[in-house]
C-alpha cells in the first residue's frame, strides 16, 4: 500500500477523562417510532466518570456536573461508536450530549449533536462551538438515535481536557475468563443459602417431567434488563431461565417466562403490582419468583415490611410457588442485604448474593474488574447480567443436588418486620368502583406520557397504570376525592421532570398527611406512596388538593393499592 508523500503532523493528544469505555447501546422503538438508546447522567457523572477513569483527583471530578465549570476543565467530546455487525457499519447514529435547563428541564438546556458514524472512528464535539447559555443546569444524558433498532453498537465517550488540566491515563482490562477456576469459585460465593428446598425442588422435578413450569421475576431496572443489549435476551432474568432449561428442561418448550421489572422503583410498588404484572390477575400462577430489590428499596419508606409483604403475598399463593431472593450491587459495593435476608432466613428462602461473589474480587480485578461488570454506577453490562445469571444457575445445580426437605415451610410465624400489605390489591380507573366512591373534578384526563418498560420478550415497551387520573391544570379547584374502607392505603404518583407539575396536598379524615411534589425525584416514573396504615379497617375519606400556588399545575395519580 502506498503512503501519503507528505503526511500530516500529528496532533498534540490532549489529557483525557473516560466516561465510558467500549460499553454497548443498542436503539429500541420507542412509542413514537423513534429507536433511542441512552446513558444517564443526571446525579451520576462525577461516579461514572470515577469507575471508568480510575483515580481522579476530586477537585476535577466536581467540575463535571454543571455547566459553568464544565467549560472551564473539558475542551472537546470524543465520541466512537461501532457497530458489532460489519454490515451495520455504513449505518450513522445520532448523538446528543443534554444539559438539562433550570426553567424547562427538558427543552432550555444547551444539546451538543453530532451525527456520528458506525465505524468506530471518533469525531469531536468542541466545547466553545456552544454559547453560554445562562439556563444551563446540570447535565442529562447522552442520547442516541438509530436508523434501525436493535443494532448493538460498542460505545466509547471522551472528555478532552483544556490546557492546565492532567489526568493518569487509564489501564485496559483484559477478557473475563468465564471457563476459568477463579471464575467458578467467584459464583460459588454467591450461594447465600438454599433454603427450605422443598418447593424448589418441587419445580425441578416438574421441569424435569416436561410439566408447564412459570418462572417469573418481579424487582427494578436491573430485572427490567437495564444495560443488557438486547435487553430481552441478554438480561439476567431471561438467561437464568435459559440455564434452567438446559439443566432441567432440554429445549425448554415446557417452561414459560415471565419478566416484570420497573425501573426506578422499590417493593412498596412491587407489592401492588404484582397480581397485575406477574400473575396477570390470576391467569398465571407462577411456580418460581425470582425477586430482586436490594438496590432499589431505600426508597421503601416501610424499611422492609414492603419487601416482607411481597415475599409472604407469593409464597401464600394457592400453588405454593418457591420464591428466590437475588441480591443484587451497586458500583459502590452497596446494597440492602443486611435488611433483606433476615427477610429470606425467616422463611427460608434459597437465596443468592451477587455482591458477595463480585465486590470481595474488584479491588484486585483478578477475574472481572468494575468497569466490565458495571454498564454504568448501577447496572450490569451483558458481562454483569451473565454473571448474575450464573450465580443463580449455581443455586438451581446445587438444590438439584440436595435431597428434598421433609416437609414444606411454615408461614405460621411472626413476621421480621411486618407483612400488614401481603393481602393487597391494586385498583385504578378501570375498576376503581369495586373499590372505592370516587369524585374527580379536574382529574377527567387520562395521562399516556407515564413509565413504559420492556416486559417478558417483548422490546416494545408498554405503560403502567395507562388507566390514570390526570389533573391537566386546567380546571378551577381541582380536587380528587374518594370514599373507601380499609386498613391500609398505597397511592401510585406520576414522578415527572416537567415544570407543569405541582405539588398536592393530601388529606386523610380532614387531616393534612402529605404533600407530594411530583418533581422530587426528577423523572417520568411511578412512585409509591403510604397514606393509609391502619390494625383496623375502616372508613376513610382520602382527598388530593393542589397545594397554594400550584393550581394551575399538572398532577396524575396512576392508582391505588388497599387491604380491606
Amino acid at each position: 500500500m502506498k503512503g501519503p508523500a507528505a503526511p500530516k503532523d500529528p496532533v498534540e493528544k490532549r489529557p483525557c477523562l473516560y466516561v465510558v469505555l467500549d460499553k454497548t447501546i443498542s436503539g429500541m422503538k420507542e412509542k413514537d417510532g423513534v429507536c433511542r438508546d441512552y446513558v444517564y447522567l443526571e446525579g451520576r457523572l462525577i461516579d461514572q466518570v470515577r469507575f471508568t477513569s480510575g483515580d481522579i483527583e476530586e477537585d476535577i471530578l466536581n467540575m463535571l456536573p454543571k455547566m459553568e465549570t464544565f467549560r472551564k476543565l473539558v475542551h472537546s467530546v470524543g465520541v466512537s461508536l461501532k457497530a458489532v455487525e460489519p454490515e451495520d457499519r455504513e449505518d450513522t447514529v445520532e448523538f446528543q450530549f443534554q444539559c438539562y435547563g433550570k426553567t424547562d428541564k427538558y427543552t432550555t438546556g444547551t444539546i451538543m449533536e453530532m451525527t456520528c458514524p458506525c465505524t468506530g472512528e471518533e469525531l469531536v464535539i468542541p466545547v466553545e462551538a456552544y454559547p453560554v447559555n445562562e439556563d444551563d443546569d446540570q447535565f442529562g444524558s447522552f442520547n442516541f438515535i438509530f436508523p434501525k433498532e436493535n443494532r448493538n453498537m460498542t460505545l466509547t465517550v471522551k472528555f478532552y481536557l483544556n490546557d492546565g488540566y492532567e489526568v493518569p491515563e487509564i489501564q485496559v482490562d483484559p477478557p473475563v475468563q468465564f471457563d476459568s477456576d477463579d471464575y467458578k469459585k467467584m459464583i460459588a460465593n454467591s450461594l447465600v443459602s438454599t433454603g427450605n428446598n422443598y418447593r424448589l425442588k418441587k419445580v425441578i422435578e416438574k421441569a424435569k417431567r416436561g410439566e408447564p413450569v412459570t418462572i417469573a421475576y418481579i424487582g427494578g431496572s436491573i430485572t427490567q434488563g437495564a444495560g443488557a443489549k438486547p435487553i430481552n435476551t441478554l438480561c439476567y432474568a431471561y438467561r437464568s431461565c435459559q440455564a434452567f432449561c438446559d439443566l432441567f428442561a432440554p429445549g425448554g418448550d415446557n417452561v414459560h417466562y415471565v419478566k416484570a421489572g420497573v425501573g426506578g422503583t422499590s417493593s412498596e410498588f412491587g407489592m401492588v403490582r404484582y397480581d397485575r404484572d406477574v400473575t396477570k390477575d390470576g391467569e398465571i400462577k407462577p411456580d418460581l419468583v425470582v425477586i430482586e430489590y436490594a438496590v432499589n428499596d431505600e426508597g421503601d419508606e416501610t424499611e422492609g415490611v414492603s419487601f416482607e409483604s411481597l415475599v409472604r403475598k407469593v409464597l401464600q399463593a394457592e400453588n405454593k410457588p418457591a420464591v428466590l431472593l437475588n441480591f443484587a450491587v451497586f458500583m459502590s459495593d452497596w446494597n440492602l442485604q443486611e435488611r433483606l435476608q433476615p427477610i429470606g432466613e425467616r422463611y427460608e428462602l434459597p437465596m443468592v448474593s451477587v455482591k458477595d461473589a463480585v465486590t470481595p474480587q474488584f479491588e484486585k480485578s483478578n477475574i472481572i474488574t468494575k468497569r466490565q461488570f458495571f454498564y454504568d454506577i448501577y447496572h450490569p453490562t451483558n458481562d454483569g447480567h451473565r454473571i448474575m445469571a450464573d450465580c443463580i444457575a449455581h443455586l438451581f445445580e446445587a438444590v438439584d443436588k440436595e435431597e428434598m426437605a421433609d416437609e414444606d415451610i411454615s408461614l405460621d410465624k411472626e413476621p421480621v418486620y411486618g407483612i400488614q400489605f401481603k393481602d393487597i390489591e391494586r385498583f385504578d380507573r378501570k375498576n376503581a368502583v369495586e373499590y372505592a366512591e370516587v369524585t374527580a373534578k379536574g382529574y377527567e384526563g387520562v395521562d399516556t406520557e407515564i413509565q413504559y418498560v420492556e416486559r417478558d420478550m417483548d422490546l416494545t415497551a408498554s405503560p403502567e397504570f395507562p388507566d390514570n387520573w390526570m389533573n391537566d391544570g386546567t380546571t378551577e379547584g381541582a380536587e380528587f376525592s374518594m370514599k373507601l374502607t380499609c386498613k391500609n392505603l398505597v397511592a401510585v404518583i406520576k414522578d415527572s421532570g416537567s415544570s407543569e407539575f405541582g405539588t398536592a396536598d393530601v388529606y386523610v379524615d380532614g387531616k393534612a398527611v402529605k404533600s407530594i411534589n411530583p418533581l422530587d425525584n426528577g423523572w417520568n416514573h411511578c412512585n409509591a406512596q403510604i397514606l393509609i396504615d391502619e390494625k383496623e379497617s375502616g372508613e376513610h375519606q382520602v382527598v388530593f388538593r393542589m397545594k397554594d400556588g400550584d393550581a394551575g399545575k399538572k398532577f396524575t395519580i396512576l392508582g391505588f393499592g388497599v387491604t380491606r
